[in-house]
């Protein structure tokens, strides 16, 4: 069998607090294979949100491995674990962090524009993908003049600008209303299925969940069937 596209091994991370340590993750196992869509689950503060930094190597683990496309990532220097990130990686958060200066066409081509593509090479993927996320008629819109949902939408957009293997996704929907919220997990689901990607969501969104392939549940800092 070929190696999942995302294997980790073993992750811990702990934050210093005045009262001690803190574990937030206590030896993290986890295998996603190319094209899987996994759910993850939890209580508030659990720490999953740690983890999905951590498999986006927004953060670093203290102990542990993690492969993602046989990539032994954690031992890459920074420089180089930035410019795989940004090759290989798409992340959407509960809120959208688009930059309120610029349109919505020029926030999904910023990836590509920060890569040193042609511009017109990254405006006209950014008009496709804005196309292919129902926003067609709002790219020269700014962040502020979008609906919520709409904002969000630019922000997924944004994310699979540059191509990537694997999408990570931070409670996408946490921040939407549950008929925009459900609207918006259709369309990662529908992106997904026509991308062919890997997609590891962080999310209470049940509907969500349930549209994945598979749904763990973190507890007690490590993964587990839901």
């Amino acid at each position: 069998m070929s190696e999942p596209l995302l294997m980790a091994r073993g992750l811990v991370k702990a934050y210093g607090t005045p009262a001690g340590e803190v574990r937030v993750l206590q030896g993290v196992d986890l295998d996603v294979a190319g094209g899987e869509r996994v759910a993850i689950v939890g209580a508030s503060g659990v720490g999953k949100s740690t983890l999905l930094h951590v498999l986006g190597t927004l953060d670093r683990a203290d102990q542990g491995t993690l492969r993602i496309g046989g990539d032994d990532v954690l031992a890459l220097p920074e420089a180089e674990r930035c410019s795989f990130r940004n090759r290989t990686l798409g992340f959407v958060f509960q809120f959208h962090h688009l930059l309120p200066e610029f349109t919505a066409l020029e926030n999904v081509a910023m990836p590509l524009l920060v890569a040193r593509r042609p511009p017109a090479e990254a405006h006209a993927a950014a008009a496709r993908l804005l196309e292919e996320v129902g926003l067609a008629e709002r790219t020269e819109h700014r962040p502020g003049m979008l609906s919520g949902g709409e904002q969000q939408r630019v922000a997924v957009a944004r994310a699979l600008c540059g191509s990537p293997r694997l999408l990570l996704a931070d409670e996408p929907t946490g921040d939407l209303d549950p008929a925009t919220g459900e609207r918006l997990s259709t369309l990662l689901r529908e992106l997904a299925r026509a991308r062919g990607l890997t997609v590891v969501v962080v999310t209470h969104n049940a509907a969500l969940a349930r549209s994945c392939d598979r749904t763990l549940r973190l507890d007690a800092g490590r993964l587990e069937p839901a």
